[in-house]
């Protein structure tokens, strides 16, 4: 797994070494950035689910402000903290190690953001709630970014209206503004 582009292009990131952690593919991460090309520089991203960290280093490598990433598993915020060190974006790459029901009813640090992207495991639970709630969390003109199973239909949580929808593979991305 490596940085699609930016200062830190061909970056090596570390994989998890443990089942249960589903990393964004390379190339949708790709699509991903080429969608939000315009909107990347300066920005303020909150990376919700975050694994690896591989989206929001991402975003910084391409000129994002900051990234806060949320993430509930110790050894994936310990893997998000390895992988911000390996790209010398300690400083910029905030790491909070919560639920993200609960992390997204408080404001976080670095917010309100420009861009909030999901990437929950294909079988949760709230996906309404946690679209919704990351919604609160967007500075005004803010998009909110969902990845999901193909399969499943986005939800339409009130206060977000759904603007777009790409797809690659088994998984889908959903835009919210």
């Amino acid at each position: 797994m490596r940085i699609i582009a930016g200062t830190h292009k061909g970056r090596t990131l570390k994989a998890p070494r443990w089942d249960g952690l589903r990393p964004t593919s390379g190339r949708l991460r790709g699509t991903l950035f080429n969608i939000l090309q315009a909107r990347i520089a300066g920005a303020r991203v909150l990376d919700v689910f975050s694994g690896t960290g591989a989206i929001a280093l991402e975003a910084l490598s391409r000129g994002a402000a900051v990234a806060t990433c949320v993430e509930s598993d110790r050894r994936a915020a310990g893997l998000i903290a390895e992988n911000a060190t390996l790209c010398r974006e300690s400083k910029r790459c905030v790491i909070i190690r919560d639920v993200a029901e609960r992390a997204l009813l408080t404001p976080l640090p670095g917010g309100p953001f420009d861009i909030v992207v999901l990437d929950p495991p294909y079988d949760y639970a709230h996906l309404v709630a946690a679209v919704a709630d990351a919604g609160r969390q967007r500075a005004e003109g803010g998009i909110v970014i969902l990845e999901h199973a193909r399969r499943v239909t986005p939800p339409q949580p009130a206060g977000l209206a759904l603007t777009r929808a790409v797809t690659s593979g088994d998984s889908a991305l959903t835009f919210y503004s």
